[in-house]
């Protein structure tokens, strides 16, 4: 890497750190914020993606913060083991990716501290809660829609990005028979001759794609592409090292085309393609205000989601293309809505032009920073490598 790049990493890391310690103690019973100014509130599952970060800084103050994080959790935590959206508040609940986030979160703390039944009662009555989420009484869970990160967005039925937490957090607590069966279910095609045979179960894998379906219930599914959940399957190893190898391919170009379209500007993919437009019959008249194509979650580029697409391709091992969209996430996190900040952490970037639109100090766009930057300079991707070899 050149060093003026690694010069200018090096600030973006001090920077991230920054905003963590600045985000470590909200106005919400001394939990952590979820963004500087914008979302004082101690959401879930941002700062449960957080400890990624959070972990391979090593930083003492951040891990006492997320441990209390975790522990408000388990205190807060349903009669039938379901966790909150909000940390502080039980009666905020219906989230699909909370209680997979906390399990995934507790393990890789349990890894950084050595601490083996940290949390035992709480993880024991959220895998019973998990066990019945499961429609058809087998492995892959379902979901309704708008109950993930993605609030403005239908996932309707067994969706990628919360069946790959599901997957990896059986790996860390080292449920491997249960895991291995979640793999072979997801790794069955989706259906899509219109007709559900008796003992025909589906899975998320499109026929002539190398890519999983965003969702997939019944004869119904969605082929759009859905990086977080995509780049999750390659860091936990559900897709194989040639599958891998041949979808980061097909991301690249399928971006290129959208450059050549003018449908996307710089270097980073967008969360989510083809776009969703007002024309196509998975369109919701609520996209009209809140998911434009190329805003939010209808294709906006997302920097902590970027972490872990770099963190994918060092999965992969495509250690030269990782240091490069590493570089691009540094321009793009310095990308700020308010002003005399060098580096804005922003929470989302508008696809066609590159600017900034979400809030600035985003908690998990600083976290996602810190570990995609560890993965690049280690060649490895902390937890997630014993995830893949376990």
């Amino acid at each position: 890497m050149q060093a003026i790049n690694q010069h200018e990493i090096e600030k973006a890391k001090k920077a991230a750190l920054e905003v963590l310690l600045h985000n470590a103690h909200g106005p919400f019973h001394g939990l952590p914020r979820t963004a500087g100014w914008g979302y004082p509130e101690p959401y879930t599952r941002d700062l449960m993606i957080s400890i990624l970060g959070i972990a391979v800084s090593e930083n003492q103050e951040l891990l006492d913060s997320i441990r209390k994080v975790l522990e408000t959790l388990a205190k807060n935590q349903t009669e039938h083991g379901h966790i909150p959206s909000l940390v502080h508040d039980n009666d905020d609940r219906g989230a699909s990716d909370t209680t997979p986030l906390f399990l995934l979160a507790t393990g890789i703390f349990r890894k950084v501290t050595g601490e083996v039944d940290f949390l035992a009662e709480a993880v024991e009555k959220a895998l019973v809660w998990m066990s019945y989420q499961s429609p058809s009484d087998r492995f892959l869970v379902a979901q309704q829609p708008t109950s993930d990160w993605r609030d403005e967005q239908w996932v309707i039925g067994k969706g990628l990005y919360v069946n790959t937490l599901v997957y990896s957090y059986l790996k860390i607590l080292g449920k491997n028979g249960s895991a291995e069966k979640m793999r072979q279910e997801m790794g069955r095609f989706t259906i899509t001759g219109g007709v559900m045979h008796r003992h025909v179960h589906e899975g998320l894998v499109v026929k002539h794609k190398p890519y999983y379906a965003f969702w997939s219930y019944k004869i119904f599914s969605s082929e759009r592409f859905d990086l977080l959940g995509n780049s999750l399957a390659i860091l936990s190893g559900i897709a194989s090292p040639s599958r891998a190898n041949e979808m980061i391919s097909w991301i690249e170009e399928e971006c290129s085309g959208m450059r050549d379209r003018g449908e996307l500007t710089g270097d980073l993919p967008p969360n989510f393609f083809p776009f969703t437009k007002p024309e196509d019959p998975d369109w919701h008249e609520r996209y009209s205000a809140y998911n434009q194509p190329g805003d939010y979650h209808n294709g906006g580029i997302w920097p902590f989601i970027t972490g872990f697409y770099v963190a994918a391709l060092v999965a992969a091992k495509r250690y030269r293309l990782a240091e490069e969209k590493l570089v691009a996430l540094t321009l793009g996190i310095k990308l700020a809505r308010s002003e005399n900040l060098e580096f804005g952490f922003n929470e989302w970037i508008k696809a066609q032009d590159g600017k900034p639109k979400g809030n600035d100090w985003q908690t998990w766009s600083a976290s996602m920073y810190l570990y995609a930057a560890k993965c690049v300079e280690e060649k490895s991707t902390p937890f997630f490598d014993e995830i893949r070899n376990e």
